[in-house]
């Protein structure tokens, strides 16, 4: 069966053209009438829409099982446009620890606006109950989350949030659609830096949103307003990347948890975040609410020096020191002294990040090249 119409020559391109049009011709003002109602389809100005960005929302949407999608400039620009578009002055934002770093800069200046923040671990899922506030209208969070991969029970989330009236969001990229469906777990918003896994070859930045059509219309609104539409040359890299998306998280997955499994019982590894170890305080909601595996993405700590975690990583041959995940290439940082440079320094240990914990994104190498790299380095610790 086919995904699309033929065209009326009987053919079709196999990948959807990339339109950089800023601006559209009308053949008539009822033509501009009917595109500006919504009665046809049709395009106007690039801030507003483009047919290659439609496109690849679309396929973002069929991925986690939602309505329809908006995709944006980057992974921050969906979360901030997620927060501009539901929070007022006098509302309460739930967000967990550890998120990723620069979502500290955008509570800010929500704080800044009058939106009052409540800070939780991830460990603490469990106690949102304890927390939650007439006013609260939104419970953010990553699951697993950057860098420490805690995993937060999202039905339990949807329950609290409940009670009153309040929106669940969940930052999908470290599971990506592959592993984990937030919408059917009880999300209301799915969010992605599809800068990521979605890419998946470090040569694009994007987000991405995945709602039902209400909360299209309302985040389309903000994109429209605030100027974040993608540009149509990063789109098709984006649809590119889609093409391959699901085999790449597979294999990503069967090399973070062989990695995870042989750093669990290393020596010279003082603590392994991975929710598919069976010791992981994660281990039993992930068994839950993912599937097919637990994800491309673990944290470990390397002794307990720094210096030890530094020397480490500058003795890999395979894996590379960068910032970044969901690659082809597998990827290594310290989140202390990269991701996590938006917090102030007093808080960037506060909920469980240690000065030698580091951050490993698994690629597509076969998995004896990558147990074999994490060896003969850390025979040099």
């Amino acid at each position: 069966m086919r995904k699309k119409p033929l065209t009326p020559y009987g053919n079709r391109p196999m990948v959807t053209p990339i339109v950089n049009a800023v601006n559209y011709e009308y053949d008539s003002f009822e033509v501009l009438r009917q595109i500006t109602d919504g009665e046809i389809d049709g395009y106007t100005y690039h801030r507003d829409d483009n047919p290659t960005v439609r496109a690849v929302e679309k396929k973002v949407a069929l991925l986690e099982g939602a309505e329809d999608c908006i995709i944006c400039t980057t992974g921050m620009a969906a979360c901030t446009m997620t927060f501009l578009t539901y929070l007022s002055a006098g509302d309460n934002l739930i967000i967990f620890h550890d998120v990723y770093g620069a979502n500290y800069k955008v509570a800010l200046i929500l704080e800044r606006l009058g939106v009052d923040i409540t800070w939780l671990d991830a460990r603490d899922g469990q106690k949102t109950s304890d927390y939650i506030k007439p006013n609260t209208k939104m419970i953010f969070c990553e699951t697993p989350s950057n860098p420490l991969c805690k995993v937060v029970d999202i039905a339990a989330l949807r329950k609290e949030a409940d009670k009153v009236g309040a929106m669940v969001v969940v930052d999908n990229t470290f599971a990506t659609p592959y592993h984990q469906k937030p919408l059917q777990l009880g999300a209301d918003l799915v969010i992605h830096s599809a800068t990521k896994g979605l890419g998946g070859h470090n040569d694009l930045m994007a987000g991405a949103i995945a709602s039902n059509k209400e909360h299209y219309e309302l985040l389309w609104f903000t994109r429209q307003a605030i100027g974040t539409t993608l540009d149509a040359y990063s789109a098709s890299l984006l649809e590119r990347g889609l093409k391959t998306f699901e085999m790449r998280a597979e294999k990503m997955a069967v090399n973070a948890l062989a990695m995870a499994q042989y750093l669990e019982g290393h020596p010279k590894i003082a603590r392994v975040f991975y929710p598919g170890l069976k010791k992981d305080p994660g281990y039993e909601v992930a068994c839950r609410q993912m599937k097919d595996g637990f994800g491309g993405v673990l944290a470990f700590d390397v002794t307990d020096s720094q210096e030890d975690a530094k020397k480490f990583i500058n003795s890999l041959e395979v894996i590379y020191h960068a910032v970044s995940l969901g690659s082809t290439e597998s990827l290594i940082c310290i989140p202390y002294l990269t991701t996590m440079l938006y917090l102030p320094e007093e808080r960037r240990t506060t909920f469980g990040v240690g000065l030698n914990t580091v951050r490993l994104s698994a690629g597509l190498e076969k998995t004896d090249a990558l147990l074999a790299d994490l060896e003969q380095a850390l025979q040099k610790v």
